[in-house]
């Protein structure tokens, strides 16, 4: 019994080396000792506290409404009327979705004025987190480690969905129970969601993307990567979709905005919401991500971003409606071009390895052990043997056909009215549906390009074909090779003439009549269909490989029963600490923990899009018009790093001083640690943020956007 409460009580961590580690709130009682000697000065209930505000209150997860909780990005409220700060490519598909030719906020900038002039938008929400329980006793009842894993899957999805049934008692609040350690550890988070989100400001591309692709996970930087919305709610404080009536969110806590400026080796921690980790991976896992899933998503990108670059040259159109599918598109297909390297380079798999020789070594210690641990890495290492074509067709599947041409998965939209028309369902008794599809179909339409997605369509069926067994193949691809003779363009043109799914046009005509005969017979109707079938039939949902990814990392914790350990991130809300720090990214090469305006002007290329200088920044520089926001050396810092660890999802996280209050936004990872979601790297993993004093500077000396500035109420 004290063996198991033991390991419950480690159950929090990972083992970890100096500033590693992304940790539950709830928990940090844990590292206190830790965050003192970084030089912490407040107190964890400061952070995490369930019945007065605290920190976690001023902290947001940004979803959009059909995934409240599956956060994009992370943001943090900087003023009592619920305004909120996240990175500029977090706010990219908002500003995008309100940018026209007429106006461009992406190329121009926009700044709101009044609060009448900020924009709502449809799909963004907010989350803040209410609370943190441990319910792992409750789900685990019942089970053991001789339970069948079928009768232990069943065990567990009755436990969760029953919990979660019981505690969703508030209409404004979401309730999920997550496992954490693959399934050792199960907490329950508690978020209140808040679904009138607005658009209040934004620099333009030439700030907030300065260095484009090209600096893209690179350190220096010098990209102001930040964006401006605000929360409402009803009149009585309550969560509600966009009403005029709304009115600003009044938060529990705010961060206060500093102007005070830092200096090497002050402390430095983020709170936001990592995507993904997989710090537990075996080398078996990091030789399947080397050998087959890094390429491939470097492959089909690289096509993808081709095709998307050639159609937005046709028109200013066209650039602004692919913009933020180009930028999503590129942002990991650069992040797996960085992970193959650097797993490579820093000898991922030599460190897993070795992790491995010291697991056999130790369970041939004691008969018991063996016992239950001797199958564990014979079993990952077989998954990763046998499986290479369904897992190969698995990434090809969603890489190149659920996220290559749009009118693949467009008609997932029509699935209820189709199954409603199944059942004979009166047309007269289907207004919601048809209003729910209308505004689905107003945005999707808004934002394509027949030519463009035929021509994804066209080179994603390629890759798909030529790149899996046939075994994987859809039934529309050996139509095409018997039919067509192998003539995908043939068929492509047909498809994208005869489908009603095709044109705004002829999906309009279609809502106005809707018939199941009509769906039945389109292409891209039994298209959809036939992705969903080969997503079940290859789905890569293996209980034997979970259990025994559970077991492993069990055995890491009894290994070192002495360590601090935290679980992988998966985009729960976590904290991390460290410090602002340079760093050597290699022989001879050594970056300061800062950038300045100063960079900018000498990366400045106005005939580049990446690089090009807005005239008004520059005038500012010339005439050394910094205000308030310059450094000692009288010019204004950038960027800055710092050893927090951070992950996807973590971007525009709060980054704050060693009593809270907010110095920056992180947005960004460095090249030579690339493969730091897999692998830790102390000596080389830096956070790249943007500094909140440039962020005012933009605001108040570029922006001239005073209301903003009293709001925040910086303090100097």
């Amino acid at each position: 019994m004290k063996k198991i409460i033991l390991l419950l009580l480690l159950l929090s961590y990972i083992w970890a080396s100096a500033n590693e580690g992304m940790w539950i709130l709830s928990l940090l009682n844990k590292k206190y000792d830790d965050l003192k000697k970084q030089g912490f000065k407040l107190t964890v209930e400061d952070i995490y506290n369930v019945n007065h505000a605290a920190i976690k209150d001023a902290i947001v997860g940004l979803g959009n409404n059909d995934y409240p909780l599956g956060f994009f990005c992370s943001a943090s409220i900087v003023s009592s009327q619920g305004l909120v700060f996240t990175n500029h490519h977090c706010g990219y598909e908002s500003i995008q979705q309100h940018s026209t030719v007429e106006h461009n906020y992406l190329a121009d900038g926009f700044w709101a004025m009044t609060f009448k002039e900020e924009l709502p938008n449809e799909n963004m929400c907010a989350s803040i987190l209410v609370r943190i329980d441990d319910v792992t006793t409750q789900v685990l009842t019942g089970v053991t480690e001789r339970t069948p894993l079928s009768e232990r899957k069943t065990i567990l999805e009755k436990a969760i969905k029953k919990i979660e049934k019981q505690e969703n008692t508030n209409d404004d609040y979401h309730y999920q129970v997550v496992d954490m350690f693959e399934g050792n550890q199960y907490l329950l988070f508690v978020y209140q969601t808040f679904y009138d989100v607005r658009l209040v400001g934004a620099p333009p591309s030439s700030i907030g993307k300065f260095g484009g692709d090209t600096d893209n996970w690179m350190w220096t930087r010098h990209t102001g990567d930040f964006s401006i919305f605000r929360i409402y709610t009803d009149v009585n404080g309550k969560s509600a979709h966009y009403a005029p009536s709304n009115i600003p969110y009044v938060p529990k806590q705010h961060l206060n905005v500093s102007l005070k400026g830092f200096n090497k080796g002050d402390y430095a921690m983020t709170i936001g919401f990592p995507g993904q980790t997989n710090r537990y991976m075996t080398s078996y896992a990091v030789q399947n991500e080397i050998n087959l899933i890094a390429p491939s998503v470097i492959k089909i990108r690289e096509a993808k971003l081709r095709i998307i670059n050639e159609g937005m040259k046709k028109s200013a159109k066209t650039k602004i409606q692919y913009a933020s599918k180009y930028s999503e598109c590129s942002n990991y297909y650069k992040y797996y071009q960085g992970e193959l390297l650097q797993l490579q380079h820093n000898k991922v798999i030599d460190k897993k390895k070795s992790i491995e020789d010291k697991f056999n070594a130790w369970i041939q210690q004691n008969p018991e052990r063996n016992e239950l641990y001797k199958d564990v890495l014979p079993v990952i290492e077989k998954y990763y043997t046998k499986n290479k074509s369904v897992i190969n067709a698995n990434q090809y599947l969603n890489e190149a056909l659920f996220q290559g041409s749009e009118l693949m998965y467009f008609p997932f939209q029509t699935f209820t009215l189709y199954y409603a028309l199944s059942d004979n369902t009166p047309l007269d008794s289907l207004k919601q549906e048809w209003e729910t599809l209308k505004q689905e179909s107003n945005k999707f339409y808004k934002d394509f390009d027949p030519e463009i997605d035929k021509n994804l369509f066209i080179e994603m069926f390629t890759l798909y074909m030529q790149n899996i067994e046939p075994t994987f193949y859809l039934t529309t691809m050996n139509t095409i090779n018997k039919k067509y003779k192998g003539n995908i363009e043939k068929y492509a043109d047909e498809a994208y003439k005869s489908s009603l799914f095709a044109s705004e046009e002829k999906f309009d005509r279609f809502l106005q009549k809707p018939t199941i005969k009509a769906l039945k017979k389109d292409v891209f109707f039994n298209l959809s269909h036939e992705l969903l079938l080969m997503y079940y039939m290859i789905s890569l949902n293996d209980d034997s490989l979970n259990n025994a990814k559970r077991l492993w990392i069990k055995a890491q914790m009894e290994m070192h029963p002495d360590s601090i350990f935290y679980p992988d991130a998966n985009s729960t809300i976590r904290l991390s600490y460290g410090n602002v720090k340079d760093y050597d990214a290699k022989d001879a090469v050594h970056y300061d923990f800062y950038t300045t305006i100063d960079g900018i002007m000498e990366k400045k290329d106005n005939s580049n899009d990446e690089f090009t200088v807005p005239s008004r920044l520059e005038e500012l520089y010339k005439q050394k018009d910094y205000g308030e926001y310059a450094n000692a050396n009288h010019t204004v810092q950038v960027c800055f790093l710092t050893t927090n660890d951070i992950t996807g999802g973590n971007s525009g996280s709060a980054v704050m001083d060693a009593n809270g209050n907010l110095i920056g936004l992180a947005f960004d990872g460095n090249w030579e640690a690339m493969s730091g979601d897999i692998n830790y790297e102390p000596k080389l993993q830096r956070t790249i943020c943007v500094d909140i004093r440039y962020v005012m500077f933009i605001i108040d000396k570029y922006a001239h956007d005073q209301r903003l500035v009293n709001e925040i109420q910086p303090i100097k």
